[in-house]
């Protein structure tokens, strides 16, 4: 019998290279075990929403949780895009207390940009792997309500124009697709009651009164920085975990960018969502590392003791 060891060591070095990957998926599986059926709003912005490696990177991952039996929501803006298509129409882009001002003029062109631009950008990605993602706003059925929204800046409320602060969701539209396997894909727009006016709503604010509305296990925001972190500008050390209490001390002292981001994951935390992640979007991959490994990565914001006595644990 003519034994081929070439053959074998092939074999051999199949099965050694092989050995990381497994390795891999068994770190995976106690997050896999805990996420699987539950609900993860996804906030996409920031750099990974201009990079096309970044935004095929970003769909892969939200078709994996899907596939690995979680619910994942995604919630975006449009920053980039809606800077630059106002510059193309003749409109400047003016930011007031980490928000953009929103003439009338401009809200046609947010809208334009959210629902048929960007939406349509995501949804086709996604579904390069299969009929899965739905495109949908906050305006259709009522998933999101919204007023006039006016800033405090040094004690006094500024108008900024067609911005809203969310009062109210409806999450049926969004729970009939998931129940129905769908990925939703939603473009932070919403109507008013009050002068059935549509306002552009800050889309780190919307995904997380989504996150809350839904009952959502995790709010993810992806931005263009590591984390929160602990003394900028003078450390980059990345705060990796803090409770509700810990952030409420610290947002007086946050750059305007990061309020929106940061309230959000404090509204989420404290409104029944376990936990809340600010994670850095130029890392291709970033929602799985984040959610499927034992270091993760970017900033973790957990609810206060006595609330995860009651809701269960966050961690």
């Amino acid at each position: 019998m003519t034994v081929n060891h070439s053959e074998e060591r092939k074999s051999s070095t199949r099965k050694h290279t092989a050995q990381p990957k497994a390795q891999i998926l068994i770190e995976a599986l106690p997050w896999l075990t805990r996420h699987h059926g539950k609900t993860v709003v996804i906030k996409f912005g920031g750099n990974a929403m201009v990079d096309d490696d970044l935004k095929a990177a970003f769909a892969q991952d939200v078709v994996f949780l899907r596939h690995a039996g979680l619910r994942p929501v995604v919630v975006h803006g449009g920053g980039p895009q809606i800077s630059a298509a106002l510059d193309r129409h003749g409109i400047v882009s003016e930011f007031k207390a980490g928000l953009r001002v929103t003439t009338e003029d401009a809200m046609d062109v947010v809208r334009m940009v959210l629902a048929g631009q960007v939406q349509r950008e995501l949804v086709g990605l996604l579904n390069r792997h299969g009929p899965l993602a739905v495109g949908l706003t906050g305006e259709d059925a009522h998933t999101m309500t919204a007023t006039k929204h006016r800033p405090e800046i040094d004690g006094e409320l500024v108008d900024i124009g067609r911005v809203g602060e969310i009062t109210g969701i409806d999450t049926g539209a969004i729970e009939a697709l998931l129940a129905d396997g769908r990925i939703p894909v939603v473009s932070s727009i919403a109507r008013s009651q009050d002068d059935g006016h549509v306002y552009n709503v800050n889309a780190d604010t919307a995904a997380a009164a989504l996150a809350a509305a839904l009952g959502a296990e995790t709010l993810m925001v992806l931005t263009d920085v590591e984390g929160l972190y602990e003394d900028w500008p003078n450390s980059d050390e990345v705060i990796s975990r803090l409770t509700a209490s810990q952030l409420e001390k610290l947002l007086p002292d946050l750059s305007a960018g990061m309020v929106p981001k940061m309230e959000g994951c404090l509204h989420a935390v404290r409104n029944g969502v376990h936990t809340a992640r600010v994670i850095d979007g130029r890392v291709q991959h970033a929602i799985l590392l984040e959610i499927f490994t034992d270091e993760g990565i970017g900033t973790m914001v957990v609810p206060d003791r006595g609330d995860r006595e009651n809701k269960g644990d966050a961690a």
